[in-house]
């Protein structure tokens, strides 16, 4: 099968697709075959070395995808070839094939494309656990997403509509913050200018956002937990930035706030209950037709190369999809 393989960690232009043997799942395992990948920040990270843990060399990059079941091993129920799933893995989804175990796996919605199911898990999983069992937004609130045009922005403005809040949208550029807007930001505001804060604090009646969704990190998150309302939320999930923040430990006695950390990798280990009640929320949403996943670009198996530059360099528009079978 053809597979991306990272045999040193090295910038993206210097990885390639090459043919490896197709995997054969153990004893509780399933096969699946790709049909689509989504490319994510972390993804960068771990091809270049720079994620906070290292996969084994080689190793295949991807961790999201979607296809269709072609092998089962001993052990497995309730999955059969043919059906049609969405997953996560570590890695190996930017390969035709990948073997994972079945509670990786949900069924598909009937009628969810291939390349919407690929985009869908880590984003909208982040953001229902960061907005609803972490930040315990409430509707009616008022709730700042940084970095609103990026994969999980863009699914943290969906879910906070549905949850009920107010939802300002914060970008740094215009096709941007019109790409939010269309997905149901309330407002929108632009962080890369000196007075953003004050646009901020008119755009939440004074008063500031009540929860702030973080993926963006660096000084524009430092300026966003000053204008965080009283008992606010600042909920952090990554550092699109490049930079990680040092914040005063006074900010939070003045404001009454609370900075809580989201890492959307341990929930299923940590908190398999709360994984539980977030998905199962999540596909009762895609069931009633509430909720679409965005898919920002999607690119041929032969260009993967191109959809991590695109979403690198923060010129990404919803997430990156790689189409592979």
């Amino acid at each position: 099968m053809k597979a991306v393989v990272v045999e040193q960690y090295a910038p993206i232009d210097q990885i390639g697709l090459k043919e490896i043997a197709t995997p054969e799942p153990a004893a509780g395992q399933i096969r699946i075959r790709v049909h689509a990948a989504s490319i994510g920040f972390v993804d960068g990270l771990k091809v270049e070395g720079r994620y906070q843990t290292k996969d084994a060399l080689p190793f295949t990059p991807g961790a999201e995808f979607a296809g269709v079941v072609d092998a089962v091993a001993s052990g497995v129920t309730g999955i059969t070839p043919g059906m049609r799933v969405m997953g996560a893995a570590r890695s190996g989804a930017l390969a035709e094939h990948i073997v994972v175990p079945p509670e990786a796996v949900e069924i598909m919605p009937d009628g969810l494309a291939m390349e919407a199911a690929a985009a869908f898990r880590t984003n909208y999983l982040t953001a229902l656990y960061a907005l609803g069992e972490r930040g315990a937004l409430k509707a009616g609130e008022q709730l700042l997403v940084l970095g609103a045009a990026g994969g999980t922005g863009v699914a943290a403005i969906q879910v906070g509509k549905l949850l009920g809040a107010r939802v300002i949208a914060a970008a740094s550029s215009e096709e941007k913050r019109n790409f939010a807007a269309s997905f149901g930001a309330d407002a929108v505001v632009d962080y890369t200018k000196s007075d953003w804060r004050d646009a901020l604090k008119d755009a939440t009646g004074g008063q500031g956002p009540d929860v702030i969704f973080d993926p963006v990190g660096g000084e524009v998150s430092l300026q966003a937990f000053r204008s965080i309302a009283w008992n606010g939320r600042h909920v952090v999930v990554g550092f699109a930035a490049g930079s990680i923040p040092a914040l005063p430990f006074n900010l939070p006695l003045l404001k009454g706030g609370l900075l809580i950390g989201v890492d959307a990798a341990q929930i299923a280990r940590r908190e398999p209950e709360a994984q539980a009640r977030v998905m199962t929320q999540l596909s009762a949403w895609l069931n009633e037709g509430r909720l679409t996943p965005v898919v920002g670009k999607v690119f041929a198996f032969d260009d993967f190369r191109a959809a991590f530059t695109t979403m690198q360099t923060r010129a990404a528009l919803g997430k990156m999809v790689v189409r592979i079978g």
